[in-house]
């Protein structure tokens, strides 16, 4: 989001155009611009415009070109020379697509300030909750989404927001538009948010602007979803990450504010800027997911973060090679993983020093120049083994044509290690289903002929469903959850399946905030190791003889990591919400009622 706040003259004279805010937003945008994006939309508002002319416009494309599409539709075009501008990328976590799910939303209205244009990062785990409480209060939403529903609720307390100053401007003797401005001049969006945001249960980072020229976007009271800001005399800008800002607006990392929890900064029609607490804080959540992979690595601290992430893995890596360093080969899996990589590398790079000098130190003679180039020469190996083949479209071909296609996703290569005699090391961010390895990596890697391949996750195991961002609602996605799954066959603990199936529906019954996630309970009888040994029998293709290892980062070593980051429900089960407990206990109901029979069948 950008605010200009001087006259478009002003920028006209210092920056050569009227459109520097639609520029700015374009550059934001395109920084932001991740992989598998499917859609993307913006917004303009014009302050003081004369009635019978359009001051609110949208445009919004669909496809991994939508950006360009937007851009070049818009290029020059005096409309959108305007003074709040609104960006959104649209990344799909739901499986619904099409224009109508694209970013952002419109509410239109003859009264300015009753239009709103409503973006933003969420999903809401109560929505069948506010969709009764609206219904009860007469209304008739036309769409059961997060996205619609948030917004005519939103623009519900919008309007009673204008009502409430029109009865004000009535009562001091005003007429016509005299009204309209005293409504304007005197729209207080913290009364909306207040009003709209206080029975959300969810992650989300909420923008919107309003035809009369309000700016406003708020953060969750668990601080879930990140939001970063920037304010001087010129302009406002607002983005869900920090390097956007420095590099759009040419910032220091310490120029950049990140928005509290339960926070909204709002900017009034006269360009006045203020962060007001809007709802108390009620936990401090900030998903760690972000710091692992979502977020774009070029962040100073994320960046440093996903280094330790793979620098402290090299013990457990060191265990998995039984100590054979200078017979392995060190790689990962492009793009996201290449930062813990680096770390990783450093790692062994310390481990292989500290073993140098203790060689040199146990010398009991003065070394040779061969014996000195002997002990110093031993150094880490590193291949780029994998390469991502981004043109692959899998979605042409169905069936058989389709599954062969999705293995050669990934090419490596050739000749990167020595067949039989090398060790494989390949890190990747996270392990989540399992299919990419299973049905491309596993069996492309094996082409090399490695002695051993180590798959490392700098993340530690998903054991459990995201409910505030990724919306994965079903337990068999995870290919952790399967071969926890699968240890349980193994051994005939069936009762575990039927105890845990009949906690979580005794927690169903409970008021929602008392709730526990009772899921948790079918992990406890397993050591991590286990665990590891069914995922890899689950993952390994068909015909495939090479050993394979797997290891994960621990939740102490993600701790370690990230400090500053307690969101681990994905790892641990601590869901920071009530919804949460609520959905997960759901969904094991879900899993066991589609799977399971109690007669002890799968």
């Amino acid at each position: 989001m950008i605010r200009l706040l001087k006259p478009l003259e002003y920028y006209r004279q210092k920056y050569g155009t009227s459109l520097y805010g639609l520029g700015k937003l374009y550059l934001m945008m395109e920084k932001q611009h991740n992989r598998g994006q499917e859609g993307a939309g913006m917004a303009c508002v014009k302050l003081n415009v004369e009635p019978g002319n359009e001051y609110m416009f949208r445009e919004r494309a669909e496809g991994k070109d939508a950006i360009t599409q937007i851009f070049n539709k818009i290029h020059g075009c005096e409309d959108f020379a305007g003074e709040l501008y609104m960006g959104h990328l649209r990344y799909s976590t739901t499986g619904k697509s099409g224009l109508s799910y694209v970013h952002p939303f419109l509410r239109r209205n003859n009264w300015r300030a009753k239009n709103l244009c409503l973006c933003g990062n969420f999903n809401m785990t109560n929505i069948d909750e506010i969709f009764q409480k609206i219904t009860l209060q007469g209304q008739s939403p036309r769409i059961y989404s997060d996205s619609y529903i948030t917004l005519e609720l939103m623009g519900h307390r919008l309007d009673r927001e204008v009502e409430r100053n029109y009865d004000e401007a009535r009562s001091q003797g005003l007429q016509n538009q005299e009204i309209t401005r005293y409504i304007e001049d005197h729209i207080d969006i913290g009364n909306v948010l207040r009003t709209t945001m206080a029975d959300f249960d969810g992650g989300y980072v909420m923008c919107g602007i309003t035809g009369s020229g309000e700016m406003f976007a708020i953060r969750d009271p668990w601080s879930i979803r990140p939001a970063f800001y920037f304010m001087n005399d010129e302009f406002v800008a607002l983005a869900s990450e920090r390097p956007v800002l420095q590099t759009t607006f040419n910032l220091e990392c310490s120029d950049v504010k990140e928005l509290p929890a339960g926070c909204a900064l709002m900017v009034r029609k006269n360009g006045t800027a203020r962060i007001e607490q809007i709802l108390e804080q009620r936990g401090d959540a900030k998903c760690s997911f972000e710091r692992i992979y979502f977020s774009r690595g070029s962040d100073r601290d994320i960046y440093q973060e996903r280094k330790r992430l793979g620098e402290q893995l090299m013990p457990s890596i060191h265990d998995a090679i039984h100590g054979e360093t200078s017979q392995t080969v060190f790689s990962f899996i492009p793009n996201t993983a290449e930062v813990a990589f680096y770390g990783m590398l450093n790692g062994f790079k310390q481990h292989l020093n500290e073993k140098k000098v203790e060689a040199i130190a146990n010398l009991d003679h003065i070394p040779t120049h061969s014996e000195l180039e002997k002990i110093l020469n031993t150094y880490v190996r590193s291949e780029k083994v994998a390469w991502k083949d981004i043109k692959l479209r899998t979605f042409i071909t169905e069936g058989v044509s389709r599954n062969d296609l999705a293995s050669h996703v990934y090419d490596i290569t050739y000749e990167s290690l020595r067949p039989y005699e090398d060790n494989l090391v390949i890190i990747d961010d996270s392990i989540v289903r399992g299919t990419t390895l299973k049905e491309s990596i596993f069996k492309i890697l094996d082409r090399l002929h490695p002695k051993r391949i180590v798959m490392v996750s700098s993340s530690p195991q998903v054991r459990y469903p995201d409910y505030y961002g990724i919306d994965m609602p079903r337990m068999e996605e995870f290919c952790v959850f399967r071969a926890t799954i699968e240890l349980i066959k193994d051994r005939g603990m069936y009762k575990l399946i039927e105890d845990t199936y009949n906690e979580c529906k005794a927690e169903l019954e409970k008021p929602k905030e008392q709730m526990q996630n009772r899921v948790r309970n079918i992990y406890k009888p397993f050591q991590v190791e286990e665990i590891n040994e069914k995922v890899v029998e689950l993952l390994r293709p068909e015909g495939m003889q090479t050993p394979i290892s797997l290891v994960y980062q621990t939740i102490e070593g993600l701790h370690r990591a990230c400090p500053d980051y307690h969101g681990d429900w994905y790892f641990t089960g601590n869901y920071p919400t009530p919804g949460g407990n609520k959905l997960v206990n759901q969904a094991f109901i879900n899993y066991v009622e589609k799977y399971y029979q109690f007669e002890h069948k799968f």
